[in-house]
């Protein structure tokens, strides 16, 4: 039996894999401690609302807070509900173990607030990005499923499936699968290395991000340790402090507004989202291009398209014949174009064109921005 030799291309997907299932084990890690917080923080709102004539001012605040911790523990119940549905759906159709989030089967309330945090909520509620609550649970589906949840069914409506493959997944692997499974269709060994040097920078690129991911996964972790130590803390001494605000001593009344302060910084820790699995180009960023040379509706229709695929070659050095070839690999993948809904007709170059306009758009945007 003759055993091939891997290739660097089959080396740096096996990597990005790996660095994937460790990534969800700290998040997981982040669900507990999530968990935790949002449990103490919960035990101080009691006390707070229990302690009579707070001046209007300060009940409005740690009032907002309350609300933005409720809106983040109906993200995880979201999150928790859909995967489970998702699975069984999938179970039916076959595809369940499919993913690479396959791992993390048995979600729970403790699991699905690790996830809730790593794609993160505003403090209205609706997620960080541009994209809604329901598309942000559906980013967090497509990543703990990859993407066959999302692209599956699970129950979700298409747009809404196909803006879940815009987020991690999408990119990392739904994306790279389905182009990788397309160079049998090539015949041109010259075509098929240009190929696959493009899905090894897409593949480095991945390994390199989540890779920065899991750190500042780990740094958040430590935050909510430190945070929560504090918290602890002034549930013993807000206990202390009587039920009357005007009974308090000024001292007293201080140092509450000072723990208003405390919850709203720990607050932060659970709804910010991990910057490393956000999209690198996301609606805003298109709206952004469109407008700068007043163009028109004409870019509309195939929106989702661009943005799907701007964070596919985010940052990805291309030539013009690289720019062809996966034009026409797109064009020549039937899974591909069904989960990006275009047709082969429809995928003219004139996208490619456009992707790569708007991804020069992006990065002179980041160079302004940084100066």
């Amino acid at each position: 039996m003759i055993i091939r030799k891997r290739t660097n291309l089959q080396i740096a997907q096996d990597k990005v894999e790996e660095v994937i299932k460790q990534t969800n084990q700290v998040i997981e890690v982040l669900g507990e401690k999530t968990s935790d917080l949002y449990d103490i923080l919960t035990n101080i709102q009691e006390l707070f609302d229990k302690i009579r004539n707070v001046p209007s001012d300060k009940k409005l605040v740690y009032e907002e807070v309350k609300q933005v911790r409720l809106n983040w523990k109906q993200q995880a119940d979201k999150i928790e509900k859909d995967y489970q549905g998702a699975i069984v759906k999938n179970a039916g159709a076959g595809v369940a173990g499919a993913g690479l989030g396959a791992a993390v089967i048995a979600m729970g309330p403790t699991v699905a607030m690790g996830y809730a945090t790593t794609f993160g909520v505003a403090s209205t509620g609706t997620a960080i990005s541009s994209l809604s609550g329901a598309a942000a649970t559906n980013a967090a589906l497509a990543w703990l499923g990859g993407g066959t949840l999302a692209a599956g069914g699970g129950g979700m409506a298409a747009g809404e499936a196909f803006l879940a493959l815009s987020g991690p997944a999408g990119w990392a692997i739904a994306g790279i699968s389905l182009l990788v499974s397309g160079l049998l269709l090539w015949k041109s060994k010259s075509d098929i290395k240009r190929l696959e040097g493009i899905f090894l920078a897409i593949s480095s690129r991945d390994l390199k991000s989540y890779n920065l991911a899991i750190v500042e996964l780990n740094e958040r972790i430590s935050r909510i340790k430190i945070e929560k130590e504090k918290l602890n803390e002034a549930f013993e001494k807000i206990q202390t402090f009587g039920l009357d605000y005007n009974m308090m001593t000024e001292a007293q009344q201080y140092e509450l507004g000072s723990y208003v302060n405390l919850m709203l910084s720990s607050t932060q820790l659970l709804i910010n989202p991990i910057k490393g699995l956000l999209p690198k180009f996301v609606e805003d960023d298109y709206i952004l291009w469109k407008g700068s040379e007043g163009r028109t509706n004409i870019y509309n229709e195939y929106k989702d398209v661009i943005i799907f695929l701007s964070n596919l070659l985010y940052m990805i050095e291309l030539d013009d014949q690289d720019k062809t070839l996966l034009w026409r690999s797109f064009k020549k993948n039937k899974k591909i174009l069904k989960s990006m809904r275009i047709s082969k007709k429809e995928f003219d170059i004139n996208i490619m064109d456009t992707i790569l306009e708007v991804l020069q758009y992006k990065y002179i945007v980041i160079d302004r921005d940084a100066v």
